[in-house]
């Protein structure tokens, strides 16, 4: 048996050949399976043919650019992104949140903290120990339609998942782990992590609204505290 089966695999996604093929080796040799692609398209072609734990994708790339990508492919399929960028501008960050993306590395950037951050994102995604409680329930929170798993970090709608981002199951864990209390930006970005600001929670929240609200312009479940933050509720 493969044993680079058992390994995380990423997929970079980079135009640039150098940098392309050095992240393959570095990432290689810190235990990740690795496969690349120089194109959106190409990346396409890649994720038909195998599952990938997280994607490692350059914004600015000739064509279809990373963030026209990465909002097609949140459309359809929750995979971590974690997006390379030499824009530093905080608009041109938080245009990568509303497409879904769950971390931003700037260039040029350290190696070690790319695999730092690559860690921390699939340390995120990955599901908690199921812990039943005394009655030998699983930690579910119902809402609305919805029901949301504590541990696994799971919305589903009678049944059918719903998916959500990394930042959106934080997001989830924490507004459902203290149902009807109102959590401020500032607690939500500690939630959150990446060095998140309060400007990229209300981009999240937003988000999160279109996924689980009937009219995501008058909020049921997900409202608005003004001044102080936000709060869900089993409206």
């Amino acid at each position: 048996m493969d044993a680079s089966a058992d390994k995380p695999h990423i997929l970079v996604v980079d135009d640039d050949t150098r940098l392309r093929e050095l992240l393959k080796s570095f990432l290689s040799r810190n235990d990740f399976r690795v496969s690349t692609a120089a194109s959106a398209a190409e990346a396409r072609q890649r994720l038909g043919s195998f599952d990938f734990d997280l994607i490692v994708l350059d914004v600015m790339m000739p064509g279809e650019t990373g963030l026209a990508f990465a909002a097609e492919l949140r459309r359809t399929d929750d995979v971590p992104i974690l997006m390379l960028t030499a824009m530093v501008d905080t608009k041109d960050r938080i245009a990568g949140l509303e497409t879904g993306v769950d971390d931003y590395l700037g260039k040029p950037f350290e190696p070690r903290e790319l695999l730092l951050r690559i860690q921390s994102v699939l340390r995120r995604g990955r599901p908690a120990a199921v812990v039943a409680t005394p009655e030998g329930e699983l930690h579910q929170v119902p809402f609305g339609p919805y029901q949301f798993d504590l541990d696994l970090g799971e919305l589903t709608q009678k049944g059918k998942r719903i998916p959500l981002t990394d930042a959106e199951i934080a997001l989830m864990r924490a507004f459902t782990s203290r149902m009807g209390e109102v959590l401020s930006r500032e607690t939500l970005c500690k939630t959150v992590g990446s060095g998140v600001n309060e400007r990229a929670i209300d981009v999240q929240v937003t988000r999160l609204r279109r996924k689980i609200e009937p009219d995501p312009s008058f909020p049921r479940y997900l409202r608005t505290v003004r001044g102080q933050g936000y709060r869900l509720v089993d409206a």
